[in-house]
């Protein structure tokens, strides 16, 4: 089974590359950060054409959370549950036994800003969340744009970046929180190249001279993480013409009936 994010940065101008990539390498499902489009401007038609099904929660020009699976999705929510919040950056459903939650995290913009505290106060509220659907479901994959690069390793500079917003220590404290309700970052199950990324600004020719962030994540419950036989990047949808700043993350897992078949 195969499971991606991708935050194409308006899908209005990515949808013939989001179209490509499904063709290419078939997921199962794809959430999708940074749609920008109201509901019913959604593109549903064009993606069913594709083979995939669609859930999404939108607004006009900003934020925008989707996920596209060849199976129908189940109990969908598309809010952090008690957090009073008018920006969609939440959708989760069941697919079979798993639960899939795509998120957006705020960029927070500054450390200075309104918009960096409204970033804390919304991984706390995901965090408690989180803690309540992980006793709930045994399987689960937390994935999308976190605007948090975790460790040093993810970080072109992390002299230049140190306290800024992306990679301030209460960020990734909270990131850490996030694994400590007992997920696991797929992209560390396995050893990756170095200085492997998933943002790169548009300005100062930073995706030539990759100067990155990886701050598009794939965490996978135990059990989940224990089925992972692959995580990859896929640098390539960042050297197409009028590409999104993102690229796409993701995770291969086998299934059960596989793995008791290597046991035996």
């Amino acid at each position: 089974m195969k499971i991606a994010t991708w935050n194409v940065n308006s899908l209005k101008v990515r949808l013939p590359q989001v179209l490509d990539w499904l063709a290419a390498n078939q997921p199962d499902v794809l959430c999708l950060q940074e749609t920008k489009l109201q509901d019913e401007n959604f593109p549903i038609a064009a993606i069913a054409a594709a083979g995939y099904q669609t859930i999404h929660t939108g607004q006009k020009t900003y934020n925008g959370v989707a996920l596209l699976s060849k199976q129908p999705g189940t109990e969908v929510i598309t809010a952090i549950p008690g957090f009073d919040d008018p920006q969609k950056r939440i959708l989760s459903a069941i697919y079979g036994d798993m639960r899939v939650v795509c998120i957006y995290v705020p960029n927070g913009e500054s450390i200075e800003s309104e918009k960096y505290q409204y970033k804390l106060k919304w991984l706390a509220a995901l965090n408690g969340w989180l803690r309540d659907m992980l006793s709930r479901h045994q399987k689960l994959v937390l994935l999308g744009d976190f605007n948090i690069a975790p460790e040093d390793c993810d970080v072109h500079d992390p002299k230049l970046w140190e306290g800024q917003v992306l990679f301030s220590l209460p960020e990734r404290d909270a990131f850490r929180e996030v694994l400590n309700l007992g997920l696991l970052d797929s992209f560390r199950l396995f050893d990756q190249p170095e200085k492997s990324y998933t943002w790169w600004d548009y300005r100062m020719m930073a995706f030539r001279r990759n100067m990155g962030l990886r701050i598009d994540h794939i965490l996978l419950s135990d059990a989940l993480a224990k089925l992972c036989t692959t995580c990859v990047i896929d640098k390539a949808t960042r050297k197409l013409d009028r590409p999104s700043d993102h690229a796409p993350v993701m995770v291969e897992l086998r299934t059960e009936s596989s793995e008791l078949e290597t046991d035996l």
